[in-house]
């Protein structure tokens, strides 16, 4: 991501290529996102025929003076750079443009060609840039939002400490605040944290005088150093974490010490463990902390060692298991009962009951319309049982012929007595009329 260095280089080569000459030709990307406020016409109109006068930064924001307002002005956001064709403008890591691409870019979103045949494009592939056309860069948003430039306004060391002292918050999360102080990123912060010996989470008001003189000094130092080279990393020292930020977890090391990252600000974060330590009621704190959860896992590996001694009888357990399941389906065979396709009965869970058990729960037990549970005898047929019901008993009635012989004969018996049953009442209702019938030809001959 440009950070103060890479805009300053970018500002340093328009100064040295472009000022006094005439814009001849510009084209300006029709993208809302990236050019903010302004349609590309009326931007492309602004800028033709102007002189480029100066440029100018502020943190990670540059503009452009031209002999008459509105100037552009470029804020970078995540991969935004500016480069200039034929010049060795600082090449940003995500946002590469080389001699043999096309000209202009596809990223272009501002194209702009001078006078004399210069061209120069303000690039971004990621789209987090903002281009933006005012009358006064420096005195309206976001510009005039910024805190001091930490390499054009540098803190006086009585002003850092007594801006600190205020802050209850993270050291990092500070430093990346463009309202405390412009221009500072992700990768600077940690290279000064890192050089100043000062872990990210400190809180900044608890830093002594000592660490505050540090840090500021190593601000000065890291962001000069970038300035200096033009922000070409490949020329900062070798001792600097810069080089190892983005290496995986592991196998990131600076000076021989292993590099750890953490999220500080909302940001991926490198420290040095054994250089940055948290110190004061922080460190007690982390000390604490760690110990509870160095006594959680101790729990844990202990909770899991207890679990892990049964592990051969379960395996006892689960071998008689198999074996009892296949004694069962040998034994289901023989129940009385006995409904097909059963899963519940071919795991055998009553299999070891005795018979004459279930032959009498067959006998006082009624069993649900449509199912019969488990070790139950077939029920009895009913008077008028629907056709859905004899369905149902169709399907439920293999293997069960030893069971039907004896309802055929239970049945049987309850027919008989049936018939009986209508023959008596058939036997006594005729004698009652016959009984009925001799008391009338009585009672006529009476009469008479």
């Amino acid at each position: 991501m440009p950070e103060l260095p890479e805009v300053e280089a970018a500002r340093r080569a328009i100064v040295e290529n472009c000022l006094g000459k005439r814009i001849k030709r510009s084209i300006v990307t029709d993208d809302s996102k990236v050019i903010d406020g302004v349609s590309a016409s009326d931007f492309e109109a602004a800028l033709l025929g102007k002189t480029i006068v100066a440029a100018h930064r502020k943190g990670k924001n540059l503009w452009l003076q031209l002999d008459s307002p509105p100037f552009p002005s470029f804020q970078f956001g995540m991969a935004g750079a500016i480069y200039i064709k034929g010049v060795a403008v600082t090449i940003y890591k995500r946002s590469a443009v080389k001699d043999g691409d096309e000209w202009p870019s596809k990223y272009s979103k501002v194209f702009v060609e001078l006078d004399d045949g210069l061209e120069f494009s303000f690039i971004d592939k990621r789209r987090f840039a903002k281009v933006r056309l005012l009358k006064d860069p420096a005195s309206m948003p976001p510009i005039s939002e910024l805190g001091p430039d930490a390499l054009l306004e540098p803190m006086t060391l009585d002003q850092f400490v007594a801006s600190l002292t205020k802050k209850k918050l993270a050291i990092k999360t500070l430093l990346l605040d463009q309202s405390y102080t412009s221009g500072i990123g992700n990768w600077i912060a940690d290279e000064v944290l890192y050089q100043a010996k000062i872990h990210p989470l400190q809180i900044a008001s608890s830093l002594s005088k000592e660490s505050c003189e540090t840090l500021l000094k190593c601000i000065k130092e890291v962001i000069e150093k970038a300035v200096e080279v033009g922000a070409d990393s490949s020329q900062y020292p070798d001792n600097w974490i810069f080089h190892s930020r983005e290496k995986k977890p592991g196998k990131a090391f600076v000076d021989g010490k292993k590099i750890e990252f953490i999220t500080a600000g909302g940001r991926t974060t490198a420290l040095v463990p054994d250089l940055q330590k948290l110190s004061g009621n922080q460190a007690a704190k982390a000390v604490s902390k760690q110990g509870k959860q160095g006594n959680r896992k101790k729990g844990r590996q202990d909770d899991n060692d207890d679990e892990d001694e049964p592990e051969a009888d379960e395996d006892i357990i689960a071998e008689n298991t198999k074996a009892k399941k296949g004694r069962t389906k040998g034994q289901a065979k023989k129940l009385p009962a006995k409904r097909k396709g059963s899963q519940d009965d071919s795991d055998g869970d009553d299999a070891d009951e005795p018979e004459a058990d279930e032959d009498e729960i067959a006998e006082t037990t009624k069993p649900k319309r449509g199912t019969k549970p488990k070790g139950r005898s077939k029920k009895l047929p009913a008077k008028g049982k629907s056709k859905e019901s004899d369905d149902e008993e169709e399907e439920n009635d293999d293997g069960t012929d030893d069971n039907d012989e004896e309802d055929d004969k239970v049945q049987k018996k309850k027919s008989k007595k049936v018939a009986d049953d209508k023959q008596s009442k058939a036997g006594k209702t005729s004698k009652k009329k016959v009984e009925s019938s001799q008391s009338s030809k009585n009672l006529k001959k009476k009469s008479k």
